[in-house]
């Protein structure tokens, strides 16, 4: 279809258009490129990002109910997502300093690896869906979808923010 004929986006259109495709990446997340990512790998690299990105704000420190409340799930759930990465050997409960009847979470060198494996295969997943794009879109694209990210985290914690 030649699509060079056909009027560009209205702008209305386009920003309509962001909640689908978002719901499709989202369908797609796991895409094969070197290997299939389960769903489990998945939902423990969640998890331990969580434990690897840290505090968010001053005096926090990562807990089960931190890990609960960053990806908006029950407690029982967080705590049984936690539970499967100690068990594989990704974390482990630390006493806080803070407060020693308190147990925080940490990642193990094996958790360290295993992010870093999911991380490479999330470059090859991107760069594999932008390899025909021109250079410069794709750092642009990678730059934009980075301050996304940044600026969605800045409103969930801005209390003025509905």
């Amino acid at each position: 279809m030649d699509t060079s004929t056909q009027p560009p986006p209205r702008a209305a259109d386009l920003l309509d258009a962001v909640g689908p495709a978002f719901s499709r990446l989202r369908r797609a997340q796991a895409l094969n490129v070197e290997k299939q990512v389960s769903r489990k790998d998945f939902t423990r690299t969640l998890v331990l990002n969580i434990v690897q990105d840290g505090p968010d704000q001053e005096g926090q420190e990562i807990t089960v109910g931190v890990v609960g409340e960053r990806l908006a799930v029950d407690p029982s759930v967080a705590s049984r997502m936690v539970s499967d990465c100690i068990t594989a050997g990704y974390l482990i409960r630390a006493a806080s300093q803070r407060d020693g009847r308190r147990t925080i979470l940490q990642l193990t060198p094996e958790g360290h690896e295993t992010l870093a494996r999911f991380r490479r295969h999330q470059r090859a997943a991107f760069e594999r869906i932008t390899k025909d794009w021109p250079e410069e879109e794709r750092l642009e694209f990678a730059r934009l979808l980075i301050k996304y990210v940044d600026s969605v985290g800045e409103v969930q914690h801005d209390p003025g923010s509905a």
